[in-house]
């Protein structure tokens, strides 16, 4: 079989847990079937930070175009290619194509739909746009957890659920497993500042969803009593993230609050371990790779109790009411006075992570892209 995959997502500076999807999934396709032919299309060349693996049979299509890309340029290629099915890791699908190529869309959140106050007009229009025209028409969808499968059916009840197959999403077992030396954890702890075991730690993009103003107000308080605490926001900006730039700025313990803007993948793990608690406030996840990333590197997490965090966290976590900061700020407290409850989350927090891997979403994925009708 000749699956086509969508993958110009790869050739863009900034990293996130879509591109992390994809550059994992296509690092494990080429291990799990060495029959079937995989066509990679991208657009311009790939950052060297998510460029896949190749692999026998791989065959990667580098085929540049100025607009439109998805709708022209790699639109009339797979009419060209004539692939048997086509996977679209992000929503969209081009409109015009074979009528025997077989689609599968991976959906990750309908944040969009839930959340439309929290995007720029633009970008608003355009994931509506090309969202509901994906989800609409594609032969199969994944969704990357239950939560997201029912945010689907809420929001396009046309339709059929057994349309939607549930895959996880998995984690970097290997890299976020490492156990690095002394020195070169104090050298990169070191570089922002930072002291072991002594601050709170947040991994994501900063936007108004990821609802960091709570976090940062959770913080302030915890400060009254813990005055060495520091709050680390490893991330990028993403759009709309003036407001919360602000917020840190205008804080009373601003020299306290780390930004790190964009930082290397081995830099992450070292960031994980040397944190004393992991807190996720977002206000909606379709999946939440950060936090299976925290609970491998043996630090306790909390979450906002809401989409699919629980499900993702299990009973490894404690939770919160995403819009309460005092309620947040009793969490940390707690978790930082109980040491027995700290090592009880570390243990199950381990054993949750255990249960996730890019190996098992591959070939799950592979198993829907072979069997699509």
């Amino acid at each position: 079989m000749k699956i086509a995959i969508h993958a110009s997502d790869l050739c863009h500076q900034r990293i996130d847990g879509t591109r992390v999807y994809i550059l994992n999934m296509l690092k494990n396709f080429g291990k799990l079937d060495k029959q079937d032919s995989f066509f990679v299309y991208h657009k311009n060349n790939f950052n060297p930070n998510l460029k896949p693996p190749s692999f026998p049979n791989y065959f990667f299509k580098n085929i540049p175009f100025p607009r439109f890309w998805t709708q022209t340029r790699f639109a009339w290629q797979l009419f060209w290619d004539k692939p048997g099915v086509l996977w679209m890791p992000v929503h969209n699908l081009p409109h015009w194509r074979r009528k025997k190529m077989k689609t599968v869309v991976t959906v990750h959140d309908l944040a969009f739909k839930i959340f439309p106050q929290h995007f720029p007009v633009q970008e608003l229009s355009r994931l509506n746009k090309l969202g509901d025209h994906a989800i609409q028409n594609a032969d199969g969808l994944i969704a990357i957890s239950h939560a997201t499968k029912e945010d689907i059916l809420k929001f396009y009840p046309t339709v059929k659920a057994e349309k939607i197959r549930v895959i996880h999403h998995g984690f970097d077992a290997q890299l976020f497993n490492l156990n690095f030396s002394e020195s070169r954890s104090k050298e990169i702890l070191k570089s922002y500042n930072l002291q072991p075991k002594s601050y709170l730690l947040y991994v994501g993009a900063i936007q108004p969803r990821k609802n960091l103003v709570v976090l940062i107000e959770a913080f302030e308080q915890i400060k009254v009593n813990q005055p060495e605490m520091k709050l680390v926001i490893a991330g990028a900006t993403a759009w709309n993230y003036q407001e919360t730039l602000q917020r840190i700025k205008d804080s009373v313990f601003a020299n306290d609050i780390v930004v790190t803007n964009r930082l290397p993948f081995d830099q992450l793990p070292v960031l994980y371990q040397g944190a004393i608690i992991f807190v996720f406030p977002s206000l909606y996840e379709g999946f939440g790779i950060p936090v299976l990333e925290a609970m491998a590197c043996g630090v306790p997490v909390i979450l906002a109790k809401n989409s699919s965090l629980p499900e993702v966290g299990g009973c490894a976590a404690s939770y919160f009411d995403a819009k309460s900061s005092n309620q947040l700020a009793a969490c940390i407290e707690k978790v930082l006075k109980d040491k027995i409850l700290a090592q009880q989350m570390i243990q199950a927090g381990l054993n949750q992570a255990g249960k996730f891997s890019w190996e098992k979403s591959a070939q799950e994925t592979l198993q829907l892209l072979k069997s699509i009708k």
